[in-house]
């Protein structure tokens, strides 16, 4: 188990106010990371948005910009991102026939490379280049759309990686992404994770520092 205040909450800017985006990225800025969920409609079923949005969030504020890719063949637009202003960038192992080469690829590009994989897709699949990357995601819904409800077995999705990141005495960091609330975020964390992304859980009507400050209060 992770030491509670070691955890860093990475808003999801997929909920936010995109007509006040400086704002709201001003809102989080206690925050450890901006959490920017990318779509193209083909990998996903939506289509959220791409370089220009990230760019303007880079402009807007120093937070590590944290790029999750839902999109097919990835490699095709990393360089893109990270021009953009990611800090880090995350893949999907079902997105890329060639996984550790669009690792490579992020690594030489000096971000920091992240994978992750579909609810339904086996752990096996993102255990070849768990020794590689610098964070690990689990999706926690299906990605393609906010507001979704937790998937409870991604607790013991989240155990089973936080075991073998464990044996390979990895840093990398471990992230939890879809339908996390204060509700279940210290049970996300006993589980094993250290970086927690919510979106519709942090932006909600009395905005996101309240938002954040809940999940402050259930994790103490």
């Amino acid at each position: 188990m992770t030491a509670n205040s070691a955890i860093k909450l990475a808003p999801s800017i997929l909920s936010c106010d995109f007509s006040r985006l400086g704002e709201e990225l001003d809102a989080i800025s206690s925050a450890q990371y901006a959490h920017v969920d990318v779509m193209d409609g083909l990998f996903v079923p939506n289509i959220s948005f791409g370089m220009p949005i990230l760019a303007a969030a880079r402009r807007a504020s120093p937070l590590f910009m944290d790029v999750h890719l839902m999109i097919e063949r990835p490699e095709r637009y990393l360089k893109d991102f990270a021009d953009a202003g990611a800090d880090g960038i995350t893949v999907h192992v079902e997105a890329t026939q060639h996984i550790h080469r669009a690792v490579q690829q992020i690594r030489e590009l000096g971000k920091r490379a992240g994978v992750t994989l579909n609810p339904g897709t086996p752990l096996e699949a993102m255990r070849p280049v768990l020794g590689d990357v610098d964070l690990v995601l689990v999706m926690s819904v299906n990605p393609g759309f906010g507001g979704q409800k937790f998937i409870p077995q991604s607790l013991e999705r989240i155990r089973t990686l936080r075991r073998w990141l464990d044996e390979l005495g990895s840093p990398a960091e471990l992230e939890v992404d879809g339908g996390v609330t204060p509700a279940n975020a210290k049970a996300v964390v006993e589980a094993g994770a250290t970086v927690l992304v919510a979106g519709s859980a942090v932006y909600g009507k009395d905005g996101a520092q309240a938002g954040l400050q809940r999940f402050r209060e259930a994790l103490a």
